[in-house]
């Protein structure tokens, strides 16, 4: 009988572990990588309605609240007033322009034709209207010379009866009112203003109840200019 002889190797045991593990790891990359590469894709469920719905529930919009606002405090100004007050453009309305209007002419008027005769009476009563103006003048300025006169003498009588007390001054002056009567004769005089010397005033009063009668124009129908005489007396015009 013929044996056969049976060595033992001590690295022949790991070796074909170490294979076995390598065969395994290929075979669980190549089932698990074509396992991955057939997923059944991803599917999509639909409804089908009949008819869209009545009302769509929309959900309610949620409103954004804000932090109130801080004012800040402003110091009240004073108002101010405008200097000039524009009108309201709506209240003015435009006034229609009025057409200036035409004047009228004026009627014509024909003066009447005057004759010769009635141009001659015109210039004659001009004529004798401008003579008696200047008649009336001359009697006017005659008047006037003779009241003068008069005055002037009625004065003087008066003047020369005028007994001068001492001690009176040059610009002493002395008014009375004297009423002269028909012939010459006068009311007692009434003092109308003082001289400030009383001696004075009573020697001007003596002088004029002395003088009369005073002299008056022949012409009785100028009494009246003499009727009533404001004179006056001071005693440097008695030199």
């Amino acid at each position: 009988m013929s044996a056969t002889a049976y060595y033992y190797e001590p690295n022949k045991l790991p070796a074909g572990i170490l294979a076995l593990l390598v065969h395994g790891v290929f075979f669980a990359l190549l089932y698990f990588g074509f396992s991955w590469q057939t997923l059944p894709p991803a599917t999509m469920s639909v409804d089908l309605w009949q008819s869209l719905p009545d009302e769509v529930a929309v959900p309610p919009a949620v409103e954004k609240t804000e932090p109130p606002k801080v004012e800040e405090a402003v110091p009240p100004q004073p108002e101010i007033k405008p200097d000039i007050v524009l009108p309201d453009k709506k209240k003015v309305e435009a006034k229609p322009v009025e057409e200036k209007k035409k004047p009228k002419a004026k009627p014509v008027v024909q003066k009447p034709s005057i004759s010769k005769a009635e141009q001659q009476a015109a210039r004659e009563k001009a004529e004798q209207e401008a003579r008696e103006k200047a008649e009336q003048a001359e009697r006017a300025a005659a008047t006037g010379r003779v009241v003068d006169e008069y005055t002037g003498k009625i004065a003087a009588k008066i003047r020369s009866r005028i007994v001068l007390p001492p001690d009176v001054a040059d610009d002493a002056r002395a008014e009375f009112l004297v009423t002269v009567l028909p012939g010459g004769s006068v009311l007692p005089p009434r003092l109308l203003k003082s001289s400030g010397n009383a001696a004075y005033d009573n020697a001007v009063e003596r002088a004029i109840i002395k003088s009369q009668p005073l002299p008056l124009p022949p012409d009785s129908a100028m009494y009246n200019r003499f009727r009533e005489m404001k004179l006056g007396f001071r005693p440097k015009e008695r030199e």
